[in-house]
């Protein structure tokens, strides 16, 4: 029996591959609403993520396979959009956010909060919903970082239940501890009490609808971190770390903590930052201050993937001082975190589609 047209177009795009995903996009449901008439083929090519990079591989790739295996003569119409994936499903709290994304290190003074803010406003500017929860409840930076320390949130009423109402700004919703309490006050709290404020932002925001929620989290591997886990299913976590070997010994021991069989959070990847510096009038010259690529070195030891690295530059050091993030500049500074961002949405795609929900830990003791 001789095959329809509308089953050869299919049969030519189930020959292309997601090059991130390793299958084809007819198997991964990317290809939605096709229309086939004798002279034409509309459909729509569904993205995993806004973020993706290959769109215009993709189209290529789809209207090639048609051409070569179908008609040399069909002409093709492909409409684009694009759907964050997750894998959280009927969850208690923050049921409406499809990505928990734990932003970690294992060593402070890496610059995990200003990679993690750049992160956010980067992701927001590619047109996806994002949060920042700085849940650095004794070293809050992000209200610094977003120029907004002596704002504070609203308090919402909705039934009996009162809600925070995150503060927004460059398209980021944001909620911290910071925006709370004095500047220049102390957190002398112990670890519960610590714990439990990190619940409560998880609980008692209205956070709304999330593409990603990044958490911003303290140093080390402490009661914060094994709250996050217990109170919610994380989607995966980024390691940030500078080249240096202290940097990495501590790296290490925290992909080992989300690694640990009563955890297993996908660790997503490593970020290198202060990785070189480059005089402004040698741009071409690299510095290695702190050693050469121990992260990427880091990445490959343990399997993760390397989503890059940030050089040391002044902009990107006065951007968080000044609370105007450096990826707001058409530089390429903003280049280079834009590109991170990309990899990070891409490794959640792959995540989301190869590897099986996390869990909530339920660790006792």
């Amino acid at each position: 029996m001789t095959a329809t047209l509308k089953e050869q177009v299919v049969q030519a795009l189930s020959t292309v591959e997601d090059p991130d995903l390793k299958q084809d996009l007819v198997t991964l449901g990317m290809i939605q609403e096709l229309q086939v008439t004798q002279g034409r083929v509309r459909f729509v090519l569904a993205l995993t993520t806004p973020v993706c990079p290959l769109q215009e591989v993709l189209k290529k790739a789809c209207t090639a396979a048609i051409h070569t295996h179908v008609r040399a003569d069909l002409a093709v119409e492909i409409q684009v959009t694009a759907e964050v994936t997750s894998t959280r499903t009927d969850e208690p709290i923050l049921p409406h956010v499809k990505n928990i994304i734990a932003i970690a290190s294992g060593k402070g003074g890496v610059g995990k909060s200003t990679v993690a803010t750049n992160l956010a406003v980067s992701l927001a500017h590619h047109g996806v919903a994002v949060g920042l929860l700085d849940a650095d409840i004794f070293g809050p930076s992000i209200p610094t970082m977003f120029g907004c320390a002596d704002e504070r949130p609203k308090v919402i009423q909705q039934g009996d239940q009162k809600y925070i109402l995150p503060l927004q700004k460059y398209g980021v919703k944001l909620v911290s501890i910071g925006f709370l309490t004095p500047a220049d006050s102390a957190m002398v709290w112990r670890g519960p009490m610590a714990s439990s404020a990190l619940r409560q932002f998880l609980r008692d925001v209205d956070w709304g609808k999330l593409d990603y929620l990044l958490i911003d989290l303290p140093p080390g591997t402490s009661d914060i971190h094994l709250t996050l886990v217990q109170a919610v299913p994380v989607t995966g976590a980024v390691i940030v770390t500078t080249p240096q070997k202290v940097a990495l010994a501590d790296a290490s021991r925290g992909i080992a903590m989300f690694q640990k069989e009563q955890i297993k959070v996908p660790v997503l990847g490593i970020i290198e930052n202060m990785a070189y510096f480059s005089p402004p009038n040698l741009p071409e010259q690299r510095y290695y201050l702190f050693g050469q690529e121990g992260g990427k070195t880091l990445a490959k030891h343990y399997g993760i993937p390397f989503l890059g690295q940030i050089p040391i530059i002044e902009r990107i050091r006065s951007g968080g001082d000044e609370g105007e993030p450096a990826v707001l500049e058409q530089e390429a500074t903003a280049q280079l975190i834009y590109q991170l961002a990309t990899s990070l949405a891409q490794q959640v795609a792959i995540r989301n589609a190869k590897q099986v929900p996390t869990h909530r830990v339920m660790i006792t003791r």
